[in-house]
């Protein structure tokens, strides 16, 4: 089973001359690049898609939006497990005890 992606887009700063008619309507290539350190939920943010020869010369696509991996519970990564509690030689714990602390 994959994961689902959400994402949101700030239509206003799409570049409308990177917007192309196809088949079925009007499109636009992105591009969702990992942000693995974001301060935020975001384990994406969203740019335009360039073309190779504008990678190139050193344009990089504008950031249109973010989005967030929801992943399920079944996937997630373990926690770390609590410490397992240190037993000392010769100690034993006696829940009866009449310490009052």
């Amino acid at each position: 089973m994959s994961n689902t992606i959400t994402a949101r887009i700030d239509v206003t700063k799409i570049d409308k001359a990177r917007l192309y008619k196809g088949q079925k309507g009007t499109y636009l290539d992105i591009v969702l690049i990992p942000t693995p350190n974001s301060k935020y939920d975001q384990t994406h943010m969203i740019v335009e898609s360039v073309s190779k020869e504008e990678r190139e010369q050193g344009i990089k696509g504008a950031i249109i939006g973010n989005a967030t991996e929801i992943i399920k519970r079944d996937q997630r990564q373990p926690k770390d497990e609590p410490p397992a509690q240190m037993e000392r030689p010769g100690f034993k714990y006696d829940d009866e005890d009449d310490v009052p602390f």
